[in-house]
């Protein structure tokens, strides 16, 4: 006996093609993938130290994308040839893992605070780790996006409770706190993705904010590479990663790390300027 489909053979068809979608949307998704962002432990990495202590010192504070293992490189393990030795120290403390919240959350910024002097340099750059959820989703890194005092209390798996703020807010403390002992501040916006158009606009938009509000350097790295990948094209830019989109290998390193000289060399009466190597003379200076 032959069984007639009661749905039209029309039905049928797009029946199907809204299988195959289905199909086709859940292997997309499961291709796009985050990257992997795990805490490193800071008992295997190497502490920078001043190679001259009476000079001054030029910190850089971050999360992976700064300073980051073989095969990913970070760009501030590419920045000290950009700068003369013998006039400064550069003392890398950027660590994987870490948001402007965790940074100071785990005692780490009071630590590099104890160390600088006036008279030093700082450029703070987070928002990798900053953009996720605040609580145990977002491994309980994200920061609220503002730049206000609002506030979200988060209950940690130890039983403690943290009050959480905004991304603007802990730029400012490190603003405030830095200032206070007579240290130079940078604020750079993160580095791009591999897939880098538009990216990260709402925390460079806050960092901005606060550069503004407390009248402080910044330095839209983000932008200044955006430039570059746009002028080597997607075929390029993808040679330039060791995994699917975040951190880049040694060249890409160096690219982000000359963004951050030319924006460097673009600052008006930053006194950073002076302690640049002939390197970094061939740079061209990217404006305000």
């Amino acid at each position: 006996m032959i069984i007639h489909s009661a749905i039209p053979i029309s039905w049928n068809k797009a029946l199907q093609a809204l299988i195959l979608l289905a199909v086709v949307s859940v292997a997309s998704a499961q291709t796009v993938k985050e990257d992997d962002r795990p805490v490193v432990e800071e008992s295997k990495q190497i502490i920078n130290q001043a190679a001259d202590p009476k000079l001054p010192s030029f910190f850089i504070v971050g999360d992976s994308t700064a300073r980051s293992d073989a095969p990913m490189r970070g760009w501030a393990d590419e920045i000290a040839p950009y700068f003369d030795s013998k006039k400064i120290n550069v003392i890398n403390r950027a660590i994987g893992g870490r948001s402007s919240r965790t940074y100071i959350q785990e005692g780490r910024w009071d630590k590099v605070l104890g160390e600088m002097k006036a008279g030093d340099f700082l450029l703070v750059q987070f928002g990798h780790n900053d953009v996720g959820p605040v609580d145990a989703r977002g491994k309980f890194r994200g920061t609220l996006r503002s730049t206000g005092e609002d506030t979200e209390i988060i209950n940690r798996p130890d039983g403690s409770v943290e009050i959480v703020h905004s991304y603007g807010w802990y730029l400012k403390k490190y603003i405030q706190d830095a200032r206070a002992k007579g240290i130079s501040i940078i604020i750079a916006t993160p580095v791009p993705h591999k897939d880098w158009t538009n990216d990260f606009a709402e925390h460079r938009k806050l960092a901005s904010i606060v550069a503004n509000e407390t009248q402080v350097a910044l330095i839209d790295v983000t932008a200044i590479t955006g430039k570059t990948y746009d002028v080597l094209g997607k075929e390029k830019v993808d040679t330039l990663f060791s995994d699917q989109r975040t951190h880049t290998n040694v060249t890409g390193a160096r690219i982000n790390a000359e963004s951050v000289i030319a924006g460097i060399k673009g600052l008006s009466g930053n006194g950073l300027n002076n302690y640049l190597s002939l390197k970094a003379g061939l740079i061209s200076p990217q404006p305000e």
